[in-house]
């Protein structure tokens, strides 16, 4: 969809954008049909496949944008690295773009990560510093933190979790397209919280066009959870882009909740993704069963093939 991503000819380089870089956006979206059966004719529920990015989630799309401001400002010249912290998505979509451009990316990431999203980030090249695992994604950015101020003229640090250019990347290319692809006709949109840009900008450019449509975020039930890339805010670094006021409501959801619908989504649905989709689906499934009427859309964040490794593809075993 041009709209969605025609801007990327604006970047300051000094060569074209690699042709890569530009299928970033523009993702399909997919009716759900098995797993919302039983819902009365009037009412549907759909999931923007961000899994179909190029570097494998929605995360392409904020850190794209993310770079891309870091180069118009001049934050990112002169040989520095880009350093950040993460929980995997957004990383490998540095390491991605940070390839095809030349830019060196160094990630702090919790050791519990799986073996798939560090080996996928080393394979691309990117410098991956492990820290602790029971401090989640806050320990990594304290750790993040700490390294720039030692040594602030060797890195370009865009801190995704307050950074606006996250929330505008969404609001600028994934709500754009979910307006389009729905005919204006969204009435839902859920969505998770992580970083929150995804949310956010999402929310913002559906209700900039219909105040109507209701936006509803999604977060574990509990601090110890096992839904990877989501937050429990109450306990959590509350992104400095996160607006509260935003969400019409909030939903929680429970860990093996998220692991049955992302396995449901594969073997029902033939989508391959991670828990955090199975955690917005199911968020999105229990909002449409409670319509006459009325489309919902959720996020299906990343691909499952990141996460095969994990022990809840097969919970009898």
């Amino acid at each position: 969809m041009e709209l969605a991503h025609a801007d990327l000819q604006t970047i300051s380089l000094t060569e074209p954008l690699p042709g890569l870089l530009r299928r970033i956006g523009g993702t399909p979206l997919v009716r759900l049909t098995r797993l919302a059966g039983g819902l009365p004719e009037t009412v549907a529920v759909y999931a923007k496949a961000e899994h179909l990015n190029p570097g494998g989630s929605v995360k392409d799309r904020a850190a794209l944008a993310m770079i891309r401001a870091g180069l118009r400002s001049g934050a990112l010249a002169g040989g520095k690295t880009l350093i950040d912290a993460t929980s995997g998505n957004t990383g490998i979509a540095y390491a991605m773009i940070g390839a095809a451009l030349g830019i060196p990316v160094t990630l702090a990431m919790p050791a519990n990560a799986s073996e798939e999203r560090r080996k996928m980030l080393e394979t691309y090249g990117a410098e991956l510093i492990l820290t602790d695992p029971m401090e989640g994604t806050d320990g990594a950015q304290r750790f993040v933190r700490a390294r720039v101020a030692r040594d602030p003229d060797r890195y370009f640090y865009p801190d995704q979790y307050n950074n606006n250019a996250n929330w505008r990347a969404h609001f600028d290319g994934a709500g754009v397209e979910i307006l389009d692809q729905t005919g204006g006709g969204v009435t839902h949109f859920v969505a998770g919280l992580g970083t929150t840009g995804t949310f956010t900008g999402v929310a913002r450019r559906l209700k900039a066009f219909d105040p109507a449509i209701r936006c509803l975020s999604v977060q574990p039930d509990t601090p110890l959870h096992g839904i990877e890339g989501l937050k429990h805010m109450e306990t959590a670094l509350v992104p400095g882009i996160y607006d509260p006021a935003l969400a019409d409501a909030a939903l929680t959801v429970e860990t093996e909740e998220a692991y049955e619908t992302t396995r449901r989504l594969a073997r029902e649905e033939g989508l391959l993704v991670g828990v955090s989709s199975g955690a917005n689906v199911a968020a999105a499934l229990r909002v449409a069963r409670s319509l006459e009427a009325g489309v919902v859309v959720t996020i299906l964040c990343d691909a499952g093939t990141r996460y095969l490794s994990d022990s809840f593809w097969n919970p009898t075993r």
